[in-house]
C-alpha cells in the first residue's frame, strides 16, 4: 500500500469519527472528552498498525493531541460541550506531560546508560568472550552458548543492541559453514530468538514488561526481583526450547566451530567505574527488599555516576534510543487518557464481559496480544492492549479467581513478546534477516512451534502465579 494511501486512511477515519455528532455514537452516554479520546485511540491504532508515520512520532502525536483536545489547558473551544452534562472530565495537563518523565521512562533510561557504558568500554564483548569459553567447539553446544549469552545481555540491554553485537561476533563464524549447511540458518536464527525471549527475564529487558509495571501498582505491585522470580525461569525454558527446535530443524553438518573473540578487560579508572556500577546496579535491583529503593530510583544511579565521571558524554547522549522512550511514553499517555476520560470503563460497561467465562477473557486477551505482536511492534501492542486489559481485570469479579489484574496484565505482557514469526515482528528479527542467511519461511518454521509452546507456558505460568 502506498504511503499516501496509508496517511489518508490513518488520519481520515479518525477525522470522520470526530465529525460524527455525539448522539450518533453507539456508546450510550458517551461524553465529548470520551469521544475525542476514542478518536485519538483509533488514530494511534491505525498509525501503529499501518505506520504511515514513524511509530515514535505516533506516540508524540498522542500526547500533543491529548493536551490540545482533552486536557484542562486544552484549546478553549475544546473545553466546552454541547451542554454542561456532556463535556466529561478534562485531564490534568501536568499528568499528561509527566508521561515524558514517567518512572518507567527513567527505568529504561538507566538501562540505556548501562548498555552504552558497557559497549563503550567493551564490557559486553569481553563478557561474551569469557562466557563462551565453557561451551567448547561442538556446533550445538556453541549455539546454546550464543543463545544463553544473548538472552542474558537482552535482560539488561536493548535486545536490538544485543542482537547487533552478537551478530557481529557470529558473522565470521557463519563463513566457516559449507554451502548448503542448514546449521548456518540455525545459527543466524538463534540470535534473534534468544534476544526476543531473553528480554522477558527482567522488567527492563523488553518494553512490554516495563509498560506492564505501570498497571501493577498497590497490592498488585511487582518489584524488579519479583519479576525475575517468574520471568527468568520462563525465559530460560523458552530459550532451551528455541535451541532444541533450531538444532532439530537446522542441524549443522560441520563437527567443530572455532569462536575466536579477541580482546581483554580494560583496566583504566573509567572502565573500573563501569564494571563496579554495572554490577552494583544489578545487585541493587535484585535486593530492593533490603535497601528499600525501588527499581526506578536505582536506575538513575548509573545515569548520575556515568555523567558525573564523564563516562557518558553529551556526544554519547545523541545515540540513546530516544525513539523507544517516546514510544513508551506515548503508550503511557494513551493509558492515562483511556482511564481518566472514562472511556476504558465505558467500553467494559458497554460490552457484557462479565457474562463471559473468566478464562475465555484471559485466552482472548493473550491470543490477541500474541497475534498483534507478530504484525506490529510489541511495544505498540502492549500500549494498545494493557490499559484496557487492566481496566477489564479490575472491573470483573470472576477474573479475581484467576489472579485478577496482576495475572492478566503479566500474561498479556508476556504474550506481547511472542513476536517470533516474521522479520517485521521485532527489530532483532529484522536485523538477523538483514544478514541474508535465511528466508522468511525459515523464521516461520521455528517461530510457529516456539510461539505455540511459549503461549501454552504463559498460561501454565499464570496458573502457578495464581
Amino acid at each position: 500500500m502506498h504511503k499516501s494511501v496509508k496517511i489518508i486512511i490513518a488520519f481520515g477515519i479518525p477525522l470522520l469519527l470526530l465529525l460524527v455528532p455525539l448522539q450518533n455514537y453507539p456508546l450510550e452516554g458517551i461524553t465529548m472528552v470520551e469521544k475525542r479520546m476514542l478518536v485519538i485511540l483509533v488514530l494511534a491504532a491505525l498509525c501503529w498498525i499501518m505506520e504511515p508515520i514513524p511509530v515514535f512520532a505516533t506516540s508524540v502525536l498522542i500526547i500533543v493531541l491529548e493536551l490540545v483536545m482533552i486536557s484542562d489547558k486544552s484549546f478553549i473551544l475544546f473545553r466546552e460541550g454541547i451542554d454542561g452534562k456532556t463535556l466529561g472530565t478534562l485531564i490534568s495537563h501536568k499528568e499528561i506531560m509527566s508521561t515524558f518523565a514517567s518512572p518507567i521512562i527513567m527505568l529504561f533510561l538507566g538501562g540505556f546508560f548501562l548498555a552504552m557504558a558497557a559497549t563503550k568500554f567493551r564490557l559486553d564483548q569481553n563478557l561474551a568472550r569469557v562466557m563462551l569459553k565453557p561451551f567448547g567447539s561442538k556446533p550445538n553446544i556453541v549455539m546454546l552458548g550464543l543463545m544463553a549469552i544473548t538472552a542474558i545481555f537482552s535482560m539488561f540491554m536493548s535486545n536490538t543492541a544485543t542482537t547487533a553485537m552478537m551478530l557481529s561476533i557470529l558473522a565470521p563464524v557463519l563463513t566457516l559453514f559449507p554451502s548448503g549447511d542448514k546449521g548456518k540458518i540455525g545459527f543466524a536464527l538463534s540470535i534473534p530468538i534468544a534476544a526476543n525471549l531473553g528480554g522477558i527475564g527482567t522488567p527492563i529487558g523488553s518494553p512490554p514488561n516495563a509498560i506492564a509495571l505501570k498497571y501493577l501498582t498497590g497490592g498488585n505491585a511487582v518489584s524488579f526481583g519479583e519479576w525475575m522470580v517468574f520471568g527468568l525461569p520462563y525465559a530460560i525454558v523458552m530459550v532451551l526450547i528455541g535451541w532444541f527446535v533450531l538444532t532439530k530443524i537446522y542441524p549443522a553438518t560441520i563437527e567443530n566451530i572455532d569462536l575466536n573473540i579477541k580482546g581483554k578487560f580494560l583496566r583504566t579508572s573509567k572502565a573500573i567505574i563501569v564494571y563496579i556500577t554495572f554490577g552494583l546496579t544489578i545487585l541493587l535491583w535484585l535486593t530492593d527488599f533490603l535497601h528499600g529503593m525501588n527499581s526506578y530510583i536505582v536506575a538513575l544511579i548509573p545515569v548520575a555516576v556515568f555523567t558525573v565521571s564523564g563516562i557518558i558524554t553529551k556526544t554519547d547522549l545523541k545515540i540513546i534510543s530516544w525513539d523507544v522512550l517516546w514510544l513508551v511514553s506515548g503508550g503511557i499517555a494513551l493509558g492515562l487518557g483511556l482511564e481518566q476520560s472514562g472511556l476504558a470503563q465505558h467500553f467494559i460497561d458497554a460490552i457484557p464481559f462479565g457474562e463471559f467465562p473468566a478464562y475465555t477473557l484471559i485466552i482472548s486477551a493473550t491470543i490477541l496480544a500474541a497475534l498483534m505482536a507478530n504484525f506490529i511492534s510489541n511495544t505498540a501492542t502492549a500500549n494498545l492492549l494493557l490499559p484496557i486489559v487492566a481496566a477489564l481485570a479490575s472491573s470483573i469479579e470472576s477474573l479475581q479467581a484467576f489472579g485478577g489484574v496482576k495475572n492478566l496484565v503479566i500474561m498479556t505482557a508476556l504474550s506481547c513478546s511472542m513476536g517470533l514469526l516474521l522479520p517485521v515482528s521485532t527489530p532483532p528479527n529484522a536485523l538477523a534477516f538483514g544478514t541474508g542467511y535465511f528466508e522468511t519461511k525459515d523464521m516461520v518454521k521455528v517461530g510457529v512451534f516456539t510461539l505455540i509452546t511459549g503461549y501454552l507456558l504463559i498460561h501454565l505460568l499464570g496458573f502457578l502465579l495464581n
